[in-house]
């Protein structure tokens, strides 16, 4: 099992820390430093500046929303980075939500999965620099009833192949991970509930002939080394709030959903309903200690190797670190914690 770190978003109150936290990853050996956006900050920009002030790690998108580009300004952005990164870009995309895809972006949040398997085609046959045609349901290149011409993608990538992930949370999107992509960027992930979701991935793979051989599936987990447990936890209740209570709408928030498949229903329904009422304090204490323990690592440094034990057995091959913690020194600490618990490999 590797290790990685993620940034999250840029503008969130620690820009500077997020530079320094990739820049020591880099120099541990972390395999790879990833990046996020949602409204704010946009993660093609972060994670050139990222790859420009370091030597090894790959650098990766977690994620470029689906909405927010054409498969062919993600296949150029793609293409962009891997060269200048020298072959170290990683592309992690996703759907985003309702909320986000039809109220920033003003598109509409109609057939997820058939738009993002048109999205992953159209981008892989990008990368193959023949001229681009595609007629599917959801995008047609050219379009049919006008000048458009077939083009070539111009930037020559550094490898034949650029690793794509999908982040996803439900049974059929995991599926479609399995089928289409390299990789799964997972939230939330617990060891305990694994199975079923790396199940439904397994199945993706059934269909095309493969096995779980070289799928990387790689969580994104929360990281606080305290002897303390408890006060461990409360430093992630506000992300884990966001999430579960936040992160769409009263009828359609992923987050909770899966919360609920894990057993959490009344609690998630709980945070909900404090969330929506901006009674945020009190949807972050609301948040259950086994919940935010089972998808994070807390405690002691050997309460958190066993954590990590428990992390690689249930299948994860990238553990994608997010240090929570009330100083930048403590972060950076937490990062060569885990370095020299693993021993991470490049």
């Amino acid at each position: 099992m590797k290790l990685g770190v993620n940034l999250g978003y840029w503008g969130a109150g620690n820009d500077g820390d997020n530079l320094a936290l990739a820049r020591e990853a880099d120099r541990l050996g972390y395999a790879v430093c990833w990046a996020a956006e949602a409204y704010g900050s946009d993660a093609a920009t972060v994670l050139s500046w990222v790859a420009a002030q370091t030597e090894r790690i790959d650098i990766g998108s977690a994620v470029f929303q689906i909405p927010a580009r054409t498969p062919a300004m993600t296949a150029m952005t793609a293409a962009t980075l891997d060269s200048l990164s020298g072959g170290r870009f990683r592309l992690g995309l996703g759907v985003s939500g309702p909320q986000v895809s039809e109220g920033w972006h003003g598109v509409r949040f109609a057939a997820p999965l058939g738009r993002t398997r048109e999205y992953v085609d159209i981008i892989n046959l990008a990368f193959t620099r023949k001229k681009l045609e595609y007629q599917g349901k959801h995008f047609q290149l050219p379009l049919p009833d006008g000048p458009g011409k077939r083009i070539q993608l111009t930037v020559h990538p550094v490898r034949e192949h650029i690793p794509v992930y999908l982040a996803a949370v439900g049974p059929k999107n995991l599926e479609l991970a399995g089928e289409i992509a390299d990789g799964w960027l997972a939230v939330f992930f617990s060891p305990r509930h694994a199975a079923e979701q790396l199940a439904a991935i397994r199945a993706g793979r059934e269909k095309i002939g493969k096995t779980m051989e070289g799928f990387d599936v790689v969580p994104t987990v929360p990281i606080v080394v305290d002897e303390d447990v408890e006060r461990a936890a409360e430093q992630v209740r506000w992300y884990a709030a966001l999430y579960i209570g936040g992160m769409g709408s009263r009828e359609q928030n992923f987050y909770n959903q899966l919360a609920c498949r894990m057993g959490f229903e009344k609690e998630a329904a709980r945070v909900q309903e404090l969330y929506l009422a901006r009674e945020h304090r009190n949807a972050a204490a609301a948040v259950p200690l086994e919940f935010i323990d089972a998808t994070s690592l807390l405690g002691s440094p050997e309460r958190i190797a066993r954590r990590m034990a428990d992390f690689e057995a249930a299948g994860v091959t990238t553990l994608s670190l997010t240090p929570f913690a009330a100083t930048q020194d403590e972060r950076l600490a937490a990062l060569g914690t885990a370095a020299r618990l693993r021993g991470a490999a490049a």
